[in-house]
């Protein structure tokens, strides 16, 4: 276990305890910070604090604790993939619903992973760490469709590289809730919720997303099929611009109805179409993935 303490300098003074913590020691994240601070990690003039959002004044004196990491063991596990596509440096995997991406805390067997794992034979890119190897992007537990996933660190930088300048094409299916009459663009930055540290949210000093969507057809009961291409990628961030727009996908109990009308075991969500520059080859290529069972059987019941 580590201890570091240090005193406030006047450059830091009157910005939040996490921030200062992420700027003074190099090998903690804001996020990590605020987790820290959560877990009463830290104090501050020898007294305990557990609120990230608290400011700090020169001269402060801060103790942070940092805690020995955790060994972590991922076994691989022998769970059948749905492999779209695959060769020496990626494939390309149609995620079903209920299938957690990678280990957290609550999921440490049967997920993507683990499966991936026991495929290739632990051949993956290690740039994400132990716990998500060869992962280059991620979706939800309840979401469905399509990723990639690097078998080596150059496909996996590459990869990466796409992302950041969003040249990666990405488009999902999806049911909303409302009647939406038009095609449009929600252009709104996305940061965790200060209400909420599990959820996301509309925050003016999030990171930006951008979400563009097409009215594929509407449906009975005042509900509407949609197509929508991500420019960039946040996290939940198809969930949460839909909802800020009042359209909150259907079946999504976090940003949408406690109490949904249909069984759909989460958002109504499909990663349906990517596409990308090959990493070796250079060639652009791209992949679809059929609406699940679940899907086509729910888009009956709303046209019928």
């Amino acid at each position: 276990m580590d201890q570091q303490t240090f005193l406030v300098e006047d450059d830091l003074a009157n910005e939040r305890i996490d921030k200062i913590i992420a700027a003074v020691i190099p090998s903690v994240t804001r996020s990590y910070a605020q987790r820290l601070v959560a877990a009463a990690n830290a104090s501050v003039n020898g007294v305990v604090v557990t609120k990230d959002s608290l400011k700090l004044k020169c001269g402060d004196c801060v103790r942070v604790t940092l805690p020995e990491p955790e060994p972590l063991v991922i076994e691989p596990e022998d769970i059948p993939l749905d492999i779209v596509y695959e060769d020496a440096d990626l494939l390309v995997v149609n995620k079903p619903k209920g299938m957690v991406v990678h280990p957290a805390p609550g999921h440490n067997s049967g997920t993507l992973v683990n499966a991936l794992l026991a495929h290739c034979k632990g051949q993956l890119s290690g740039i994400n760490g132990v716990a998500r190897p060869g992962i280059v992007h991620r979706i939800d537990r309840d979401t469905t469709g399509l990723l990639v996933v690097c078998k080596n660190d150059t496909a996996h930088m590459e990869l990466s590289r796409q992302l950041a300048v969003h040249s990666i094409t990405r488009r999902y299916d999806c049911i909303c809730e409302g009647v939406v009459t038009a095609d449009g663009t929600v252009d709104a930055p996305i940061g965790r919720s200060p209400k909420d540290r599990k959820k996301m949210a509309i925050q003016k000093d999030g990171r930006r997303a951008v979400t563009h969507y097409h009215v594929v057809e509407p449906l009975r009961n005042r509900y509407t099929y949609l197509q929508c291409n991500l420019e960039t990628g946040r996290t939940h961030q198809i969930r949460v611009h839909m909802a800020s727009i009042h359209h909150p996908l259907l079946g999504d109990t976090v940003y949408g109805r406690e109490k949904q009308p249909y069984d759909t075991q989460g958002q109504v969500l499909h990663a349906g179409l990517l596409g990308f520059v090959h990493p070796g080859s250079g060639e652009y290529m791209e992949f679809e993935a059929p609406l699940p069972e679940y899907f086509q059987e729910l888009l009956a019941k709303l046209r019928g």
